[in-house]
């Protein structure tokens, strides 16, 4: 079974090319749904963070977000600290996941595979972009959120030109019906190598 990686940046549509590989019968897990799930359910992730960000952290044992991704977007130093709380518990959740798949491949969804050099643990990496001005469009429409607060988290994920150079297959979501042609394409080659 080969593990491929599915990234990109913010409001580049990650989710809506994996919600089509899964409609075509791939198992997909979702890293960001996942680290969620492990800070609300994992005792020992929940220590670490509240440990590092302060009992502020979850208010009612529940993950306080809007603190969290106050006090780490402003401080790259701290976001690297989380990352480095979260990312090997969902990695070490997804390789349990993977053992129990039967396909020829399985994606992991994953914003950013390059920036915390996990580039290694692919077999092929899957980036998808969106012109900068679609992007933000996107998350305006889907998060209660500012231009300023978009462009800030933007700033703390690779350019796609940086992230390009080091991904298998592009996938440009700019209008679905070029986007499903190429999610078949890349779908049959997976298919094909595996």
């Amino acid at each position: 079974m080969k593990i491929v990686g599915l990234t990109g940046g913010i409001g580049s549509g990650k989710s809506t090319a994996a919600k089509m590989f899964a409609d075509l019968g791939v198992p997909v897990y979702n890293s960001d749904l996942e680290a969620k799930q492990l800070m609300h359910t994992s005792v020992s992730v929940k220590e670490q963070i509240a440990s590092l960000l302060g009992k502020d952290a979850y208010v009612n044992n529940v993950l306080n977000r809007e603190y969290i991704a106050e006090k780490v977007f402003a401080d790259a130093s701290l976001l690297e600290q989380l990352n480095n709380i979260v990312h090997p518990a969902v990695r070490e959740h997804f390789l349990e996941w993977t053992k129990k798949q039967d396909a020829p491949y399985v994606i992991q969804e994953s914003a950013i595979i390059f920036e915390n050099k996990n580039q290694d643990f692919y077999d092929y990496i899957i980036l998808v972009t969106a012109p900068l001005e679609v992007r933000i469009n996107r998350i305006l429409k889907r998060d209660n959120t500012t231009r300023e607060k978009i462009l800030s988290r933007m700033n703390n994920q690779w350019t796609d030109e940086k992230k390009e150079k080091m991904s298998d297959f592009k996938l440009i979501n700019e209008d679905i019906v070029n986007l499903e042609l190429k999610i078949n394409e890349i779908h049959s080659i997976l298919r094909s190598l595996s």
